[in-house]
């Protein structure tokens, strides 16, 4: 089974996709935690990494095709990234988690605490607007179209164990086939 996780900044994607992960017995590749690492590395934040990401294409392909690469090539796996679900062309289940933006910045103000949720706002639309623009200019891929995807679900309305239910449910209908 290959499953990909998809979502915008704070929709819960890196949640789902470790319980999910823990839950089957499945490896995890994060698209988004080695982004973080990368910018760690260099001892950047995500912002300014993404500035650089949009000016060297090679940033955002290398982690895309290193993501692609491992999951198309074994079974039992979980690709979570904002690209997976288009990537991982042989994903058996493709899903999208979506959250307002004022539930995704809560999330993002205690999750990488900042300083306040104003700037939690202005570094989630910087962020997403980089990747709208590198992701349109890369590979023609507009982040809002969701036709890839079998399943949309609100993270904002349901909790990592609803979802993980409901993904299950996914999961036994698309084995059974």
């Amino acid at each position: 089974m290959r499953i990909t996780v998809s979502g915008l900044p704070g929709s819960g994607t890196t949640s789902l996709a470790r319980h999910l992960a823990e839950t089957h017995q499945y490896t995890l590749i994060s698209a988004g935690e080695v982004f973080r690492q990368m910018a760690k590395e260099r001892n950047l934040d995500l912002a300014e990494y993404a500035r650089i990401a949009e000016q060297n294409p090679s940033i955002d392909r290398e982690i895309d095709a290193r993501q692609r690469e491992i999951a198309e090539g074994q079974d039992d796996i979980i690709a979570e990234g904002r690209l997976s679900g288009w990537c991982v062309r042989n994903a058996d289940l493709k899903i999208w988690l979506q959250a307002s933006m004022e539930c995704r910045v809560e999330r993002i103000f205690s999750r990488d605490t900042l300083e306040d949720r104003e700037t939690a706002l202005f570094l989630t639309r910087e962020r997403e607007e980089s990747e709208a623009r590198r992701y349109q200019d890369y590979y023609s891929i507009e982040i809002g179209d969701l036709s890839p995807y079998h399943m949309v679900l609100n993270s904002e309305k349901f909790g990592v164990e609803d979802l993980s239910s409901l993904v299950d449910t996914a999961i036994r209908c698309v084995t059974q086939k």
